[in-house]
């Protein structure tokens, strides 16, 4: 594991400060997302909560650094750049690839010794145990827009732009990458609350996919089921935010 020379203000934004906030909530994006998709999530939440957001490289203003396609290496600098935030508790809550980003750090908090999180928020995505044989990141850019027109997550004014296109496309592809050839270690378990939310009918992740996220961990877990596909947390992003603001609260 690399040394923790990973600065904090690279890695995660914070839009709006909470200085006295009880406790911190760690977001991560989905393949291809950005900081700015937890924008609301941060304006809901503050000034309870302090909301905070990675940003992986490759994307908005980290454009023109190298995408990390190996998911354990982006996790390793992740982790260096968050240990940082010792001062209060903290939440992970991750979507899709995220969740599994999430999951890789948490563990590496608790390999470190280091208070575990509050909890874990999983969303949108199968527990790491269950595994599909997905290769989207193999195919031709066509394929991989046609897979982001399916799962509704991208602006279709953007899937439209050629230029914009062009410009997205290599961190989309090393972040199909990084999520598709992610194997978890047998064994490793977290020692927090899970909680779970998924989609009716997501075709990524079926109920009893997201359910075995309690294998996961010796602490509880709950999952919470929404209608909708993949991106069901923004069509209900209210139902959401009240769901994380709760469950925050009572920690």
């Amino acid at each position: 594991m690399p040394e923790p020379a990973e600065r904090l203000d690279t890695w995660v934004r914070r839009f709006h400060p909470a200085p006295h906030s009880g406790v911190r909530l760690l977001c991560f994006p989905h393949a291809g997302g950005s900081a700015s998709f937890f924008f609301p999530v941060s304006k809901a939440l503050t000034p309870a909560v302090e909301v905070l957001a990675v940003q992986y490289p490759g994307r908005q203003d980290r454009r023109h650094e190298a995408n990390v396609s190996h998911l354990p290496d982006l996790a390793d600098r992740i982790f260096a750049a968050l240990r940082q935030l010792d001062d209060r508790p903290l939440a992970l809550f991750g979507h899709s690839m995220g969740a599994v980003l999430a999951y890789e750090v948490a563990l590496r908090m608790r390999d470190a010794g280091l208070p575990p999180p509050v909890r874990l928020f999983a969303s949108g995505r199968r527990a790491p145990s269950r595994h599909r044989d997905e290769r989207v990141h193999l195919e031709p850019d066509a394929r991989i827009v046609a897979e982001l027109r399916m799962l509704s997550g991208t602006d279709a004014a953007v899937l439209a732009d050629p230029e914009v296109l062009d410009m997205i496309m290599p961190a989309v592809r090393s972040d199909y990458r990084a999520v598709e050839t992610y194997r978890y270690e047998p064994g490793r378990k977290l020692d927090c609350p899970v909680t779970v939310l998924t989609g009716d009918s997501d075709p990524r992740v079926s109920f009893d996919e997201a359910a075995a996220w309690t294998e996961h961990t010796t602490g509880p877990t709950d999952v919470e089921v929404y209608p909708g596909g993949h991106f069901f947390l923004v069509e209900h992003s209210g139902r959401v935010v009240g769901l994380v603001a709760r469950k925050l609260a009572a920690q």
